[in-house]
């Protein structure tokens, strides 16, 4: 589930983008710029993927059911990478029409000045509005730079709305170069080549997002730091003889699913077997309250070493050789 901080970036995103793009509009019907409605149709497009990702994140808080016993969380996943997918076609595809339509055909842009005024103001909106999101994005990020928080985030309402936001001021400044080449050169078809750049960034962001989006549908693991955690709570469990592997995937930011390969001593009974497993279960969620689930897999190490990836099929199931070999 999203944190309360990415929720209120989403908020504060869609309160921006409705203000952003009825400006913007109405400045392209007045002025007729090519730039400024590849801008309002970017900004209408950015209020529909906020709606989007509240829905996923509504969405996500569903409790489990008969027909999805481990919940509705990836539903985010789901909502996120729809939201990629429409800054794509949507955004970069109208953006480039746009601009291929103002280069064949070259209207003067008139009132340059209402043009100038929507894109103070929309500056001053998506500022804020990225502000928020990245004040957000950063709490997440901890020591890594914010390539790396990206590439290693699991909540995508997070990075999506700095992604959004960073495009938007990046394309504010390109329709604002656009306008004024064409208004000093006399020529409107720098309004089109603006429009193309704006369709450009667009698919760019676009690709990345989807990109990261889709690797978390698919299922990513957990923070390697957690793993190896709940890999030491599980060795050091009274009855444990060996852990052998352990599996972990992200449902949503906040829920992750382990799956634990243990070797427990041979004078184990069943009930001393269920009463370790509780009890693993309860230290884990004490200390890793994101772990939303526990699967535990009683076997030995030499068939947890025979089967090996058969054992647990999750991207980053490892067998332990440390553990194996007695290291």
């Amino acid at each position: 589930m999203a944190t309360s901080g990415t929720l209120k970036a989403v908020w504060a995103a869609l309160a921006g983008n409705v203000l952003v793009a009825a400006a913007k509009f109405a400045a392209a019907a007045l002025t007729g710029s090519a730039a400024m409605l590849s801008e309002a149709v970017h900004s209408l497009v950015d209020t529909i993927n906020e709606l989007l990702l509240l829905y996923g994140i509504a969405r996500s808080r569903r409790p489990a059911d008969r027909e999805h016993p481990l919940g509705y969380a990836r539903e985010l996943y789901f909502w996120s990478f729809v939201v990629a997918l429409l800054i794509f076609a949507v955004g970069a595809g109208v953006s480039a029409y746009q601009g291929i339509q103002r280069l064949l055909h070259p209207q003067p842009i008139d009132r340059p000045l209402v043009i100038y005024l929507v894109l103070a103001a929309s500056l001053l909106f998506e500022g804020g509005s990225w502000f928020v999101g990245a004040r957000a994005f950063r709490q997440s990020k901890r020591h890594l730079s914010w390539w790396e928080a990206f590439r290693q985030s699991k909540d995508p309402p997070a990075f999506i709305v700095v992604f959004e936001d960073s495009a938007a001021l990046l394309g504010l400044l390109v329709a604002g170069a656009g306008t004024t080449a064409a208004i000093l050169t006399a020529d409107s078809r720098w309004d089109g080549i603006a429009s193309l750049m704006i369709a450009a960034i667009l698919a760019g962001v676009a690709a990345l997002l989807a990109q990261e989006s889709k690797a978390l549908l698919i299922g990513e693991r957990a923070d390697p730091a957690l793993s190896d955690a709940v890999f030491r709570i599980a060795a050091a469990m009274a009855g444990v003889c060996n852990a052998n592997s352990i599996a972990t995937v992200h449902l949503a930011p906040n829920s992750v699913v382990v799956y634990l390969s243990l070797d427990f001593f041979d004078t184990m009974r069943a009930p001393d077997i269920e009463r370790a497993v509780v009890d693993l279960e309860r230290q884990i969620r004490d200390t890793h309250p994101e772990v939303s689930a526990v699967f535990v897999k009683p076997q030995s190490v030499q068939v947890a070493r025979d089967r090996g990836s058969d054992t647990l099929m999750s991207p980053d199931f490892v067998l332990r050789e440390d553990v194996l070999t007695g290291g």
